[in-house]
């Protein structure tokens, strides 16, 4: 960036740190006022107007920008905040899309937490691929998809089909599934930076947890019920935590190898995407997916806080600020027989966004149902914001004493629930 910082004479002297926080979230993933004392620091925020629901009223001035990832935007109101309340003394950006932005803003202001340099491999999926390669563990075969011939050359290699997806994306955006040559026209490779894979027919689950830079200091590995692609093109998206003992040994030690690859030596909070299978010998077997070096996505943030009595969030917030990592209660450490499984459901949004709800059903309440939902009633719009996965037509959260009970209220709610929308544009006219 070559805009230059306030002069010390334009920085304002104050003896309360500054900490700035970027935030597109409008629902409460993070709990703010929790992690940072609000009297005792200036907390100001860089938001979307969307993610001010989310902004505490203690919040010391709310700056607002179309984008939290424009970085060019961001540093200019992170520079304007600092020549009226004090340069800054932690940045914190705790979204997948905006990790790279808070880690430049941390080396430009030189405050402590993570760099570009630590985060990288956790943004681009081609460097990503080729750390867990080097390490020599087992993901699958990949290349820069840089124009069609890319694409064609490694798909005679690996057979068809293939996945080609943008290398610095999320929420499953830009993904598509090419099943033969004759696709390979109809790609858009001439835009951002591009990744062709293997298609691996076999079972995605995540984990997620802390890692200390050697091992998994907190974690859970759960089943995806249907696909995050397949979310996007209208089915349900829900996820159960894996309660098989044999399933999770295997887990825990793929990912802790899948994080020594990509993070040796540093913590990191993680939402890790591996595929699971049998081999012929019946053998439990983990491939590499994809990883993030962020709190997963959906109701994770919610099931660590609720389920398991621990806050996620507030180890990644630690982390960006050079902070001690939150103590990980014993139940939160790792699986234990008998202890609650957890799960969550997610329904497409019924219209294009931004869109106004017309009819919904709450879910709770049910014998079979969920404990907690997010559900707009009637009359309420959903916005076409930036985080994908928090503006939907429901969100549902499920506990119960075995991953089999969840799985059976996950597909029942999916089964039963209804929601319905119009455009907005058609709503207000017919206002």
């Amino acid at each position: 960036m070559t805009e230059q910082h306030p002069t010390t004479e334009e920085l304002v002297t104050t003896d309360r740190p500054h900490v700035v926080v970027v935030n597109r979230w409008r629902e409460r993933y993070a709990e703010f006022t929790r992690y940072v004392d609000h009297a005792a620091n200036r907390v100001t925020y860089v938001s979307t107007e969307v993610g001010t629901g989310s902004v505490p009223a203690e919040a010391h001035e709310v700056v607002l920008v179309p984008a939290t990832d424009d970085l060019t935007r961001v540093g200019a109101e992170v520079r304007a905040l600092a020549a009226r309340h004090g340069a800054p003394a932690a940045i914190v950006a705790l979204k997948e899309d905006d990790l790279l932005v808070g880690a430049a803003l941390r080396e430009e202001w030189d405050v402590p937490g993570p760099r570009q340099a630590s985060q990288i491999a956790f943004r681009d999926k081609y460097l990503m691929c080729r750390a867990v390669a080097d390490a020599g563990l087992d993901v699958p075969a990949f290349t820069a998809a840089t124009d069609a011939d890319a694409v064609l050359d490694f798909a005679a290699g690996t057979g068809w089909p293939v996945i080609v997806k943008p290398r610095t994306g999320s929420s499953s955006a830009g993904v598509v599934r090419v099943d033969g040559p004759e696709q390979v026209a109809d790609l858009d490779l001439d835009g951002e930076p591009m990744l062709v894979q293997a298609f691996v027919d076999a079972p995605v689950s995540h984990v997620d947890g802390v890692f200390d830079g050697g091992r998994l200091l907190a974690w859970r590995a759960s089943r995806y019920l249907n696909t995050c692609l397949g979310f996007r093109g209208g089915s349900f998206l829900g996820s159960v935590e894996i309660d098989d003992p044999e399933v999770n040994t295997a887990v825990e030690h793929a990912a802790t190898a899948f994080l020594g690859a990509l993070s040796p030596g540093r913590a990191t909070v993680f939402h890790l995407e591996v595929f699971i299978d049998r081999d012929e010998d019946g053998g439990v077997v983990c491939r590499f997916l994809e990883c993030g070096a962020r709190v997963g996505g959906a109701e994770i943030a919610f099931l660590w806080r609720e389920v398991h009595d621990y806050d996620l969030m507030h180890a990644a917030w630690q982390l960006q600020v050079g902070g001690a990592l939150p103590p990980v209660p014993e139940a939160a450490a790792a699986p234990h027989a008998g202890g609650e499984v957890a799960g969550w459901m997610l329904v497409p949004a019924p219209a294009e966004r931004p869109c106004r709800i017309t009819e919904s059903t709450s879910m709770t309440g049910r014998a079979d149902g969920p404990y907690a939902e997010a559900v707009l009633p009637p009359g309420e719009v959903l916005p076409d914001a930036d985080a994908y996965y928090e503006h939907v037509g429901g969100r549902f959260r499920f506990r119960a004493a075995t991953a089999a009970a969840a799985e059976a209220a996950v597909t029942a709610t999916a089964r039963d629930f209804r929601v319905r929308a119009e455009p907005l544009a058609l709503s207000t006219t017919n206002a």
